[in-house]
Order: C-alpha cells, then structure tokens, then sequence
C-alpha cells in the first residue's frame, strides 16, 4: 500500500535533500604497490599522540572507495589521519541527478571491538572488506585478504556480532538480500554455508529510491536472529542457527512508514527505528501480532529523519535530519515504551547523515558525518538535553591537498573505535 506522504518524502529528497552541493575534482591515485594504498591526510604526527581510538568514514567514490579515518584524543575530539584504500569501488543510488546518502542505509560502515578491525561495503563492486585496526595507531588500516563477494549487488549495510567472529552484510540492488561470513584474523571474510537469503524485492542495480530499498542489517541482542529495515513498513527477521546459517525463510514484522536506522532500547527486545515518512517508530519484536509491531511516531516539521543513535550518558535516542539539519533527542520509556521529545539541535548546513556513538571519560560523543560540508561534527553528550557541538573537522580541504578523490555526495558511512584498555 502506498503511504499518503511517500510521494511527498520522495519528492523533497529529490529537490532539496539529493542534489549535489559540493564536488571537488582531482585526479584518481593510481595503487602501485601491494596491500592497500594510503593517502596521509596530517602533517602533524604529534597531534595523534596518545590517540585513544579512530572514526572512520567512506568516500565510496565510482573510480576507487576509501576509508578516511580521524584519531580520537582524551578529549573526544577528532584528528584527521589518512585515508586507506579498500580495495574496491563505491556506488550512488538512482535517481539522478545524485544527492547526499548515497546509499540510503545506515552502518555502511562496522567496527569489532573484540577482533579490532573494519568493515564496509564496496556497493560499485559488490563486495565488503575488512581492515585490521594497528595496535600501536588505530588511525592506521591493513586490508585482511581481500574483498568477498557480497552474495548479491548493491551492498548498502554491514552488520558485526559482538565477538567479531561473524559479518553479515545486506545488498539492495536488483539482487537483493543477505549474506553472511565468518571472520579469520589472517585470512579475512570466508561465506557461511546457507546464509544467502533473498529478500525478493523489485530493484534495480544501483538501488532506486528511498522508497522501497534496505537500509540498516543488525544482529539481535542475542545474536539469534537478524534483522533487516526495509523502506516499505517493515522489518525482515531471519533465525541464525548455531553455526551462522540462516533460517530458508524470514517473517516480515509490519509497521511505520519508511523504517531505516535501527537502535535498540537498552532493557527491552524492542527497536528505536529512524523513519523519514513520520518521525520515529518502536517495534516491539515481541509482538503477539507480527503484522503490527511497529507503532509510528510523529516528529512535527521533520522531513528526513534517516539515522537514530544512543547515548547511555544521557538515557536518550538522537534522530539526525539532513534536510533540516537537525538533531532530536527523544526519550523513551523502557517499561512502557512511550517516548518523547526531549530537545532537538540545529546544526547549521551540515546535512547530518551516518553517526555513531563513543564513550570517552565522563562523556559521550556522537560523530556524524556532515555530508552537506564533507566533514565530520563532534557533539559532546553529558546528561539528557544537553548534547552540544564540540569541535567540526573538515575533510574536504586536506583530501583536495593529498589529492585524495573526494566528491560530498557520495560520502557516506560513521563508525568509531575505542582501544579496550581505555
């Protein structure tokens, strides 16, 4: 059933959210040695000194995809590093002309603490890659063998277990659905017998929308079953058996309008979903009725509320908006899952799209990728209502002086790392 403002949604995007704003054109580096190729994007190596972890963010460009990293300080704030080739090549989705959120998903990029390395997709070549995480320099990236097969086209989301013994990725283009593999330090990704799952959707290769394309894959709590949003109303359950199979067929949990980024409630079997058709939703996964477990939200005036995040220093959800460049924190109630809104932020001409959350001392700090300004905002969060911008760290400038390609509406992806000893 076509939702009343899902014509509406897709039109705005088209007009004021997916139209590029920035392209900064320079020549392609061309690798010419083995492993993957970096590009120093610091001239300064003191400032990375006792770096207490690193936030990673894509360029996903057509012509070769990087992984641009920044050090974390003691401080929560960012220090640009280097950018580190993934051996595969990035992808934007249709329709022209291409806009921000490229691949209208959310964890494009993933990071095991555990085994200390990243993942992310290479949606132009069908593949994922990881890359260790140096023990001495966790802005520094090693390719881990080399790219897989995503098991379909268009990989747009990536998701880790928490032992980072297991990936499973979910592709969005004309062959769509999931895959997942088990990870080796030496080796790299190796697939999981009967893990290949089709979702059956009607798509193209890019991927066509929002509407009606995937956008977020997670694990569970338990790690018993995988779950994927799909812009259509609905969440895609699969049952991972003991040895990382998937079960031959998933069940459809129904409800909100367009979900994408999925955030659990701390306490409950329940999900903070992101959802640009209405605001916010929360699916209870143990609904008695499957076909309505989702229960919408309105957020009055948001307009594309695509990514949702958690803090556990203020108890409270965040919604980035990269139309309005806005951030709501929302509140919600574990016991009886109402919510509400607690403050919601202005963040200038951002275009806020993928973030992540990193606790570091007494506070939390949520970076988001500010794809509109091809940088990154650091927000510090140290109570509810109270999440304020500490420092924006531009990537545009030094890339164009590495001569790193780099173009903001394909930038996408946010994930962080915190070394465990901290």
């Amino acid at each position: 059933m076509t939702h009343p403002h899902s014509s509406t949604l897709h039109s705005f995007i088209l007009m004021k959210y997916l139209v590029p704003l920035l392209v900064l054109s320079v020549r392609a580096l061309v690798a010419a040695c083995d492993g993957a190729p970096r590009i120093s994007l610091s001239n300064d190596s003191a400032q990375h000194t006792g770096s207490i972890g690193a936030a990673y963010v894509m360029t996903n460009m057509p012509i070769g995809n990087y992984l641009v990293s920044a050090t974390i300080g003691t401080d929560g704030k960012l220090a640009l590093y280097e950018a580190t080739y993934t051996g595969g090549k990035g992808a934007h989705g249709l329709p022209a002309p291409p806009g921000l959120d490229p691949l209208f998903s959310q964890g494009s990029i993933g990071v095991s603490r555990a085994q200390r390395y990243v993942a992310t997709v290479n949606a132009g070549s069908n593949t994922v890659t990881v890359l260790a995480i140096d023990p001495f320099k966790p802005g520094r990236l090693d390719m881990i063998g080399q790219p897989v097969w995503s098991g379909g086209e268009f990989p747009m989301s990536v998701a880790i277990n928490e032992a980072g013994t297991r990936v499973c990725v979910v592709n969005g283009g004309k062959v769509n659905g999931v895959s997942c593999y088990n990870f080796d330090a030496r080796k790299g990704l190796t697939p999981i017998k009967n893990s290949i799952r089709s979702l059956g959707l009607n798509q193209t290769t890019p991927a066509t929308g929002p509407p009606n394309t995937t956008s977020h894959i997670i694990f569970s709590a338990d790690e018993k079953q995988l779950i994927v949003s799909v812009k259509a109303a609905k969440l895609v359950v699969w049952d991972v058996n003991a040895d990382g199979s998937l079960s031959k067929n998933f069940i459809n949990l129904g409800g909100g309008v367009t979900p994408f980024g999925l955030t659990y409630i701390p306490g409950r079997d329940a999900l903070f979903v992101a959802d640009p058709g209405v605001g916010y939703d929360i699916f209870d996964l143990a609904a008695a009725d499957p076909a309505n477990a989702g229960v919408s939200v309105a957020v009055p005036g948001q307009l594309a509320n695509c990514w949702s995040v958690y803090s556990r220093q203020s108890g409270n959800f965040y919604l980035l908006d990269p139309a309005l460049s806005r951030l709501t924190e929302v509140s919600v109630c574990g016991s009886s899952l109402n919510s509400t809104t607690v403050q919601t932020y202005n963040l200038g001409t951002d275009g806020p799209l993928d973030s992540t959350v990193a606790t570091v001392g007494k506070n939390d700090f949520i970076y988001t990728l500010a794809a509109n300004a091809s940088s990154i905002t650091v927000l510090s969060v140290n109570g509810p209502g109270m999440a304020q911008v500490s420092q924006r760290l531009d990537i545009a400038g030094p890339a164009s002086a590495a001569n790193l390609p780099l173009n903001s509406t394909n930038l996408q992806g946010m994930a962080a790392f915190i070394e465990k000893w901290y």
